[in-house]
């Protein structure tokens, strides 16, 4: 797999400038500057030299390794670490992926996993940045934030739509297999979806009330906004499961329903079945010494009551909906 590396240095009043991973030491010591690194796909030996450059902690360095690690915020000596979990809705299709974040007073090193996120428009943001956006490690870090927490709603708005789909299968008939293998697609996203923006609120909320350093005064309520966004998009998350759990019990009862609606017609059936059975039967044994069957309306009037007791039967079963 390749490794896409874009390493690009913001000095104030110049323009941005691309470096290669082995020079960005050389840049991270001028405070001046801002490091802007985005890694897609990174191996250790890409990782290792990073660290180096940036002097980073190793256990922050084998977290961004580690593929499922569970978004946090840890704080090391000299920088912060932020995981996180992104996902993406491309041409009908939900990607989820996995994106680390080393944030240090000048820089900024981002290290993705899988078909995740892009964000090339953190970099077209970045240079595009006016004077009253200086280029820095909190204005990046709440470009990332902002963008991540931004495309978890298409996904939501993706997987609500096809909720609806089957919702409205589900209310006009009963869900077939395929349905079902559906619906519990749904969950499975919206389980991933979860996981991923629910844990987005500690992290903001964390940046904002303990490392006001990377959360300027400036950019304070535009960190609270990402925070309320991740907030409405898990509440809106735990909705759309309420509803897809009550969906799935909808379609058992409705099953259970017609089980029994089932089980109640194979039952009256059975009864007016039984009518004949036993009045055959009856007149099926060896017996002389019955009167009736030497007379000669004796074969009829049997034949007679018979359908009559079965006709009484149905009408009474059908009154009370059983057939």
């Amino acid at each position: 797999m390749d490794i896409k590396t874009n390493c690009t240095v913001y000095r104030h009043g110049q323009k941005p400038e691309d470096i290669a991973l082995d020079a960005i030491s050389e840049h991270v010591r001028d405070r001046d500057s801002f490091i802007w690194i985005d890694i897609a796909d990174a191996r250790q030996p890409v990782l290792s030299r990073l660290g180096e450059e940036l002097g980073l902690h190793e256990l922050a360095i084998e977290d961004a390794l580690t593929t499922h690690q569970r978004p946090k915020l840890e704080e090391y000596d000299g920088h912060l670490f932020i995981s996180a979990r992104t996902a993406q809705l491309l041409e009908s299709h939900i990607f989820f992926g996995e994106a680390h974040f080393f944030v240090g007073p000048n820089f900024v090193a981002a290290v993705r996993h899988g078909p995740g996120l892009s964000l090339a428009r953190v970099s077209e943001r970045l240079k595009a940045a006016k004077n009253a956006e200086k280029p820095g490690s909190p204005f990046a870090l709440y470009l990332v934030l902002d963008l991540i927490v931004d495309h978890y709603r298409p996904v939501l708005q993706s997987i609500h739509g096809r909720f609806l789909e089957l919702e409205s299968v589900l209310l006009t008939d009963a869900l077939g297999r395929d349905d079902l293998e559906r619906l519990y697609g749904v969950k499975r996203e919206l389980n991933s979806l979860r996981d991923a923006a629910e844990p987005m609120q500690d992290i903001v909320q964390d940046l904002i009330r303990l490392h006001p350093e990377f959360v300027s005064k400036e950019l304070k309520a535009y960190y609270r906004d990402v925070h309320d966004h991740a907030v409405r998009v898990t509440d809106a998350i735990d909705t759309l499961r309420t509803s897809a759990s009550d969906a799935m019990q909808f379609h058992l009862a409705s099953l259970t329903i017609r089980q029994n609606e089932s089980v109640q017609k194979l039952a009256g059936w059975g009864a007016i079945l039984a009518v004949p059975t036993v009045i055959f039967s009856l007149y099926g044994m060896n017996f002389d010494r019955m009167p009736e069957l030497h007379q000669p309306w004796g074969y009829p009037a049997v034949l007679a009551v018979s359908a009559a007791s079965m006709v009484w039967l149905y009408r009474r079963l059908r009154k009370r909906g059983w057939i």
